[in-house]
C-alpha cells in the first residue's frame, strides 16, 4: 500500500510539472499556439512573421549568393543578378534562366520552362490565407512574392487567423534576402570566384539532390522511370531543348499513368461487385 502511495503520488508529481509550462510557473503569459494565432501576447504582425522566417532568411541569403555567383560566372552583366533575383524571383527558375540568357535562348522557351516549373503556385492558392490580407494592392504584393517557403510558413493549422502583417512580412523579408544574396553573390563571385570550376553545376546538384530527396521520402518507382524515360528521350531527340521537352514528356506520361491507373481501379471495383453479387 505504501509503495501504491508513492508511485501515485510520483506520477501526479510528473504530470502535473508536464502541464504547467515554466512561462506559467514564473507568471509570464503563455504562448498562444495550436490551432489559434501563433503569436506571442501583444506581439504585431511585423514582429511575427520577422520571428517566425528569420531564420529561414538566412538560407535565403546563401542561395541567393550561389544564384550570384553563377552570373558572375557567365560573364553576364552586374546588374542582371538583381534584377533577376527582384523581378523573377521563382528560385530554381533564375538558376535556370541564368543560362538560357547566356545561350540567348528564345523568349518562348524561357517563358514556358517558367511556366511549367512554377504551376505548383496555381494549387498553392487553393489553401494559401490571401483572405486576410487587406487591400488589391497588398493582394497583388503577396501573390507575388509567394515562393515555396513562404507559402509553408504561411499554411497549416490556424492559418485563418494569420494577420496581413505576418503574411507580408514573411514574404517580404525572404525577397529581401534572395534579392541582397543574389547581388552580393554577384561581387563575391567576380571578386574571389571568377576562375572557380565547376560553379555552373551549382543548378545541376542541387536538383540532384531534390531529386534524391523527394525519392527517398516518397518511393515511387513508377514516376522516377517515366521521369529517367522522358529525360533520355529529350536528351537523343531534342537535345538543345532537353529540360521543356523532358518536362512535357514527363507530364504525359504522368497523366496517361493516371488514366490507366484509374481504369484499371475501375475494373476491379467492378469485378468485386459482381463477385459480391
Amino acid at each position: 500500500m505504501h509503495q501504491e502511495r508513492t508511485t501515485t503520488t510520483s506520477l501526479s508529481l510528473v504530470t502535473t510539472s508536464e502541464v504547467t509550462s515554466p512561462a506559467t510557473a514564473t507568471g509570464a503569459l503563455p504562448v498562444i499556439s495550436g490551432e489559434h494565432v501563433h503569436t506571442l501576447p501583444g506581439e504585431s504582425g511585423f514582429r511575427e512573421g520577422l520571428r517566425v522566417a528569420g531564420f529561414m532568411c538566412l538560407g535565403f541569403v546563401v542561395m541567393g549568393m550561389g544564384l550570384g555567383v553563377l552570373v558572375s560566372s557567365y560573364g553576364l552583366a552586374w546588374w542582371v543578378a538583381p534584377v533577376l533575383s527582384a523581378v523573377v524571383f521563382a528560385g530554381s527558375v533564375e538558376f535556370l534562366l541564368v543560362g538560357m540568357i547566356a545561350a540567348a535562348a528564345p523568349l518562348s522557351l524561357i517563358a514556358s520552362t517558367t511556366l511549367i516549373m512554377n504551376a505548383r503556385h496555381l494549387v498553392y492558392g487553393i489553401s494559401y490565407p490571401l483572405q486576410n490580407v487587406r487591400g488589391g494592392f497588398a493582394k497583388a504584393l503577396a501573390v507575388y512574392m509567394l515562393c515555396d517557403e513562404a507559402y509553408a510558413v504561411n499554411t497549416g493549422p490556424g492559418s485563418e487567423n494569420y494577420r496581413q502583417g505576418r503574411i507580408l512580412t514573411v514574404s517580404l523579408l525572404l525577397w529581401v534576402s534572395w534579392w541582397g544574396g543574389s547581388t552580393l553573390g554577384y561581387f563575391i563571385g567576380a571578386a574571389f570566384l571568377s576562375n572557380l570550376a565547376g560553379v555552373d553545376f551549382v543548378m545541376t546538384g542541387m536538383f540532384i539532390i531534390l531529386s534524391i530527396d523527394a525519392y527517398r521520402a516518397v518511393k515511387d518507382h513508377v514516376t522516377a522511370s517515366l521521369a529517367a524515360a522522358a529525360s533520355i528521350t529529350a536528351i537523343i531527340l531534342y537535345p538543345q531543348s532537353m529540360l521543356l521537352i523532358a518536362l512535357l514528356a514527363l507530364v504525359c506520361f504522368l497523366i496517361l499513368r493516371h488514366l490507366v491507373q484509374g481504369r484499371q481501379d475501375a475494373c476491379k471495383n467492378s469485378t468485386q461487385e459482381s463477385q459480391y453479387a
